[in-house]
C-alpha cells in the first residue's frame, strides 16, 4: 500500500480516572505520552483515494479486524515495528511495537478530553457532527473546531474503535466504541459514553483513528489502562450467569 499521510497530534504523559456504567468500578489509569491522528482516518488515506469526491470523508463502515490490518499495513509500508499479531479471530498487541494501532480506551478518553472535565470539550454544535445537524452520512473532516491538543472529530461523524475489550462478562470479544456518530443525540456523543461492538460488525457510522508510539516492553500483557490478566479475570462474573450473557472463556494465548 501507499503510505498514508496522516498527521500525528502528541498527547503527553497524563492519568484519568475511568468509570464503568454497568460495575460500579471506577480506576485511576496513569499514561505514558503518545501520538493519535489529527482526525478520524478518511476514505482517501485509507484507499491512496485522494481525488474522490469523499476522500475526505472518515472511512466508514470499517470493522474492527479491518482497522488493525490496515494499522499492520500502514506501519509496514512506513518501515515501522507493526503492532499486532493477527490470527482468523483474535489478535495480540505489542506495546514495544512503534507501528500504527488503536488507542486505548483510557488512550481516547484522555485525547479527548484534552484536559477538560465536561462531558464535551467544547460545545457539540462547534466540535462536533450529530443528529442536530440533520446530516445523513459522514461529513469531511477537520470542518469544525479541534480540542485543545489539535485533535479534530473527537465527538461525533463516527465512531472509533478501540482496542480494548468492552465487557468480556456479558459480550465475550465486542470492541469498545468512542465518540458517537453523525445520527446520534446530544447524550451518545460525550467523552465518557462507551458502546461495543462484535470486531467484525459492519456498521455504518463507524470508523477508527490511529494511535502511534511504543509505552511497552516486549511481550508485555498490559499497557495504557489494558491488562490482559484484567480482561480475564472481568469475563468471570460472580455467581449464576445471567440469561443472554455471554463470558468470554476461551481465551487465546500468544503462542506466535
Amino acid at each position: 500500500m501507499t503510505p498514508p499521510a496522516i498527521t500525528f497530534r502528541h498527547v503527553p504523559a497524563g492519568s484519568i480516572t475511568l468509570k464503568n456504567t454497568r460495575t460500579g468500578a471506577v480506576r485511576d489509569v496513569v499514561l505514558e505520552a503518545f501520538q493519535l491522528a489529527e482526525t478520524p482516518v478518511t476514505v482517501g488515506q485509507s484507499a491512496g483515494e485522494a481525488g474522490n469526491s469523499n476522500a475526505n470523508e472518515p472511512a466508514a463502515p470499517v470493522t474492527w479486524f479491518d482497522a488493525i490490518r490496515w494499522c499492520n499495513a500502514a506501519s509496514e509500508a512506513k518501515c515501522l515495528s507493526p503492532a499486532y499479531t493477527i490470527t482468523d479471530d483474535w489478535a495480540f498487541w505489542n506495546p514495544a511495537a512503534d507501528g500504527y494501532r488503536l488507542p486505548t480506551d483510557a488512550e481516547w478518553e484522555f485525547a479527548c478530553r484534552a484536559g477538560t472535565t465536561g462531558p464535551t470539550y467544547g460545545p457539540l454544535a462547534e466540535i462536533s457532527w450529530t443528529e442536530t445537524d440533520g446530516v445523513d452520512s459522514p461529513q469531511p473532516v477537520a470542518t469544525k473546531q479541534p480540542n485543545d491538543f489539535g485533535l479534530y472529530d473527537m465527538l461525533g461523524n463516527v465512531w472509533e474503535w478501540c482496542w480494548d475489550l468492552t465487557d468480556p462478562a456479558r459480550y465475550r470479544g465486542y470492541r469498545s466504541l468512542r465518540g458517537g456518530g453523525w445520527a446520534d443525540p446530544s447524550w451518545s456523543c460525550r467523552a465518557s459514553v462507551r458502546r461495543g461492538s462484535a470486531p467484525d460488525a459492519v456498521i455504518d457510522d463507524v470508523g477508527f483513528r490511529p494511535a502511534r508510539g511504543a509505552v511497552g516492553d516486549p511481550g508485555a500483557t498490559d499497557a495504557q489502562g489494558w491488562s490482559d490478566v484484567e480482561d480475564r479475570a472481568r469475563a468471570k462474573p460472580r455467581g449464576p450467569v445471567p440469561f443472554g450473557w455471554t463470558p468470554l472463556k476461551d481465551f487465546p494465548t500468544n503462542q506466535l
